[in-house]
């Protein structure tokens, strides 16, 4: 299975958030570390309850944490 369409900005925000660990991400939303390396890679795409999870972890809406295709806007 090759990188998906859904892309995200995990990595940036973790990082945005106290450098919070991909550990600390995953325990907040109940999944494991290797969950969130694969979704920080781009060869997962979370289910839409885990999407919301990972979005409320950080307070913000769905659409500043994933969004579909080629967002080059986010990556200044």
């Amino acid at each position: 299975m090759g990188k998906t369409l859904v892309g995200n900005h995990i990595r940036k925000l973790r990082f945005n958030h106290d450098e919070m660990t991909q550990q600390q991400l995953a325990d907040k939303v109940g999944v494991t570390r290797q969950t969130i390396v694969a979704l920080e890679k781009g060869n997962y795409s979370p289910s839409l309850e885990l999407a919301f999870r990972i979005a409320h972890a950080f307070n913000l809406p769905l659409e500043e944490v994933f969004f579909y295709g080629d967002n080059t806007e986010f990556k200044k």
